[in-house]
């Protein structure tokens, strides 16, 4: 089973990449973010031709984000736990059946953070806190799940192209990498990492001072897989290339292949 990750920038102003990429990966699940849409104006259609069920939880120009699976979606469930009064579209779950038994995928937009010291960095912490919270209860059911997604954080100098570049950036700041790595030591595996060895690969560049060009990226779009699920990853990849694309997201997918 393929799965993959991408936040589009925005589903509508890249229908069009977002269904070439879909064309040419040919995932058996991909996760959205950023879809900036509202759950009735998000292009059904386009994907369900493509033979894809969807699941969405929109957000009217901001946030939100979706599930795509050529299998049915069961046990559909929009929102992250522990927060009554967040209204923003950042996270979703589903279960989809596997040839050896269902698999649990989380669709994930944590908080930018920006500017630190402000109450969105405060926002940013916590919400981290409670993702931390949600995969250890996922946990206690020992079964394979993925939760994957931009989670905007760069967990470790070697995945930035210039680390103090980032030094007062929410992304690199200390706390935040290490609310991703508390995520990561309840017992998960970041599947890119499992991988690779690799330094300097990245999945998102910015749309200024020609970051793309001069290859001044990072990574913050990850797969954190259950060790169950992790104990049948066999690949794990970036498509760098959908960077160059016309109309790119500022982000390219991340994909995963499990003998599930």
């Amino acid at each position: 089973m393929k799965l993959a990750t991408w936040n589009v920038n925005s589903v509508k102003a890249r229908l069009e990449t977002v269904v070439a990429w879909l064309k040419e990966a040919a995932p058996d699940l991909a996760v959205l973010q950023e879809i900036k849409c509202q759950d009735d104006a998000f292009p059904r259609t386009a994907f369900e031709d493509l033979g894809y069920n969807c699941a969405v939880h929109g957000q009217k120009t901001y946030n939100g984000v979706a599930v795509l699976s050529k299998r049915p979606l069961e046990d559909v469930t929009p929102r992250l736990p522990g927060g009554d009064a967040d209204d923003h579209a950042r996270y979703i779950e589903a279960i989809v059946p596997g040839d050896n038994g269902p698999v649990r995928v989380a669709s994930i937009y944590a908080p930018n953070g920006n500017p630190i010291g402000t109450d969105k960095f405060k926002y940013k912490l916590a919400w981290l806190d409670r993702l931390h919270a949600r995969a250890g209860k996922l946990l206690l059911d020992e079964e394979p799940f993925a939760l994957m997604g931009d989670y905007n954080v760069i967990p470790t100098p070697d995945d930035v192209w210039d680390a103090k570049a980032w030094m007062g950036d929410a992304l690199y700041q200390p706390e935040s990498r290490a609310a991703f790595r508390r995520i990561e030591y309840l017992g998960l595996t970041d599947a890119f990492r499992a991988c690779h060895a690799e330094t300097n690969q990245y999945t998102f560049w910015d749309y200024q001072a020609g970051s793309w060009q001069k290859d001044h990226g990072i990574r913050i779009d990850h797969i954190l897989l259950s060790p169950q699920a992790a104990d049948r990853l066999k690949a794990c990849g970036i498509d760098k290339h959908v960077r160059s694309w016309d109309k790119p997201s500022d982000h390219v997918p991340v994909w995963c292949e499990l003998a599930i």
